[in-house]
């Protein structure tokens, strides 16, 4: 039992040092940055509706429209990973059908930007 927790004091160190660097990092900011916003960096940025507004208000449905895709074509590159690790053992089978499921994607994508889902006026 101690040996299979003995494995896992890498991590453990790993993620104390990454949780005690950024507290460091984000307090230096604090110290060593001014803090006095204005109207420029309050202003909306990219999200189109204005940061400090009641947070019931609507707002226009394309914010989820953009969301949605970038979660759905975001996923399917995740599936790249584990078929490139395995390209060797799956052989050309599964060189093939990932060629088939990129097609697929492909033209999906190719129709989405032709209805005009990527465009914003």
């Amino acid at each position: 039992m101690n040996a299979l927790l003995a494995e896992y004091l890498p991590i453990l160190v790993f993620l104390g040092i990454a949780i005690g660097l950024s507290v460091l990092i984000v307090a230096a900011s604090y110290i060593v940055a001014r803090q006095r916003p204005d109207s420029e960096k309050i202003s909306a940025y990219e999200c189109g509706f204005e940061a400090f507004d009641d947070a019931r208000s609507r707002f226009d449905v394309r914010f989820y429209l953009v969301a949605i895709l970038f979660i759905i074509f975001d996923l399917e590159v995740a599936f790249l990973f584990p078929w490139a690790v395995a390209l060797g053992d799956i052989g050309l089978f599964g060189f093939w059908s990932m060629v088939i499921f990129l097609g697929i994607l492909t033209i999906g994508f190719i129709y989405e930007w032709k209805k005009g889902a990527l465009e914003w006026e």
